[in-house]
């Protein structure tokens, strides 16, 4: 008999140590929080246009740095691709399918949590805006933010949500710290 303790392995013990989540709950994680930001946006919409009835308005204001500004946007993000008819509106609702298609799949393989929050957090928000250009032909935007002659973009809920996704992952990427192991420097 010995009497040697056995290690554990490399990977168990850092396993250990960051105690990483399994595969099904990172998942489950990450879906989870699409749901919440896609939820969330629904019901901030609905109660923008239902409640406050802000298409009709125009616009509230409410400080002096931001207002409720009612904005049909036709584009994808800052109004790019402006899609100008029922083609245009169907093929960007295709092309904004698959790339949320693609993020829902990146969302099933990560295995960090802060890149699953971070998809999570554009699933959400594509989903969103998605449902909207289905729905009304455009995406439902409404804050806007300003100083003086300074305006931000009008945007909503769901494109807060993929902004602050998308800088998480770019921070991430550029952040990273994994360093080649020795035999692959050499």
């Amino acid at each position: 008999m010995s009497d040697t303790i056995e290690q554990p392995s490399a990977r168990a013990a850092r396993s250990v140590i960051r105690r990483e989540p399994e595969p099904s709950a990172l998942r489950a994680y990450g879906y989870g929080l699409a749901l919440v930001v896609f939820v969330l946006d629904q019901i901030v919409k609905f109660w923008i246009i239902e409640e406050v009835e802000l298409q009709g308005r125009g616009f509230i204001e409410m400080l002096p740095f931001f207002n409720l500004t009612w904005v049909e946007n036709r584009g994808v993000s800052m109004g790019m691709l402006t899609a100008d008819g029922d083609l245009g509106r169907w093929l960007l609702v295709a092309l904004t399918a698959a790339i949320t298609v693609g993020v829902a799949v990146w969302v099933w393989r990560e295995r960090s949590r802060l890149d699953v929050t971070a998809l999570g957090l554009v699933l959400g928000g594509a989903i969103g805006n998605i449902v909207d250009r289905i729905r009304f032909g455009y995406v439902v935007d409404f804050l806007h933010f300003f100083w003086g002659e300074w305006h931000f973009y009008v945007f909503n809920v769901a494109d807060a949500a993929i902004t602050v996704g998308v800088i998480l992952l770019l921070l991430r990427a550029v952040l990273r710290s994994d360093k080649p192991a020795k035999a692959e420097s050499e």
